[in-house]
């Protein structure tokens, strides 16, 4: 709901000022909803039946994009690395009205299933079960029904879903619940509309990850909310751009800042931070015009015609949306991501535990 009304986060959701005083009614009738929720489900009035697998929510409690796509695929890969069979379940945010349960594969349409689990599935060269439907619990009986193998499944969001059961590891269960935390913080940490935040700052997690490039000192310097949680910080990295149209052509950033004068250069972005896919390629010596769109933007190739540039540089989510243009100034831009080794032996440790 939040996301329809706000396709793109407000300025007054970063700082305390009058628009935002005045929605604070709105915003604790919301919380009232919040409460009466939690309350029916702490009485096992709408507590729905767990998952036979451990899961594991990567998720936000501001509303937007906070880097959480990269890191589900990097969590997928390193436990199945460590012997594990991981498998996907999503929204599918952006996609068409649905019925029922979608498997996502990299060929799939995102106008049906969504950006974001088709990006999972491109990165991922579609190794594992990939799965959309906004209520989960059918996602993952289709999906286990098709793959019975699978011992462990990552929900890409999912923290504010009751209809998804878990068992946190906080209280001795095998489930995690991860908040995902950039540069941006909670804003002016008030809730919606008179803020960014689904829920409050203070809600319970396992585990909190930063994603913020400063992030490394922000954990010994926690706001009282994370006090006494388990924290880790993640650093991103960008790779060398890929031609849309021939993604065997690459360049790297440094060759397209040699090639290109920054009036030439022109870089878009339809996520919910895109001022952080800026600052990346601003750290990598690229300066252009910079056009950020809301989250899930589609594209047209008209759009693209109209920009006045040599080099157009896109994230990969926004590729995805851009099987149908045929444009050799596009180049995109990929954004890997690596979990630290005590993440990994964490999150071993916890599903390894006796069910």
């Amino acid at each position: 709901m939040a996301l329809s009304i706000f396709r793109r986060a407000p300025q007054f959701w970063e700082r305390r000022g009058p628009t935002s005083l005045l929605l604070l009614p709105l915003a604790y009738l919301y919380g009232c909803i919040l409460r009466v929720r939690k309350l029916f489900f702490d009485l096992d009035i709408m507590r729905p039946k767990p998952a036979p697998v451990p899961i594991i929510i990567v998720g936000n409690i501001r509303v937007g994009g906070t880097g959480k796509t990269p890191i589900v695929i990097a969590i997928t890969e390193r436990l199945n690395q460590l012997g594990w069979k991981p498998a996907i379940i999503s929204r599918g945010y952006g996609s068409s009205t649905q019925n029922h349960p979608l498997q996502v594969k990299s060929s799939s349409d995102p106008s049906i299933v969504g950006d974001e689990p088709v990006l999972i599935a491109k990165r991922t060269h579609d190794q594992f079960p990939i799965w959309v439907f906004p209520k989960r619990q059918q996602s993952i009986r289709a999906l286990l029904k098709q793959s019975p193998n699978v011992n462990v499944i990552i929900s890409d969001d999912g923290l504010q879903h009751t209809g998804l059961a878990r068992w946190p590891a906080r209280e001795g269960g095998r489930d995690i619940e991860f908040v995902v935390r950039d540069g941006r913080g909670e804003g002016n940490r008030f809730l919606l509309p008179a803020g960014p935040l689904r829920e409050h700052a203070t809600r319970e997690r396992d585990a909190t990850l930063f994603t913020a490039k400063d992030s490394a000192h922000k954990i010994g310097q926690q706001e009282e909310y994370f006090q006494g949680r388990r924290a880790f910080s993640l650093f991103s990295h960008l790779g060398s751009a890929y031609q849309l149209i021939n993604p065997n052509n690459h360049q790297t950033l440094s060759q397209i800042a040699d090639t290109y004068l920054p009036n030439k250069i022109t870089a878009v972005a339809a996520l919910g931070n895109p001022q952080r896919f800026f600052d990346d390629l601003l750290q990598q010596g690229i300066a252009g015009k910079c056009i950020s769109l809301p989250d899930h933007a589609t594209f047209t190739p008209e759009f693209f015609e109209k920009l006045n540039a040599q080099c157009i540089l896109i994230t990969e989510k926004d590729a995805v949306k851009c099987a149908a243009i045929h444009d050799e100034r596009i180049w995109v831009v990929p954004l890997s991501l690596s979990l630290p080794d005590n993440l990994a032996e964490w999150l071993q440790s916890i599903l390894q535990r006796p069910d």
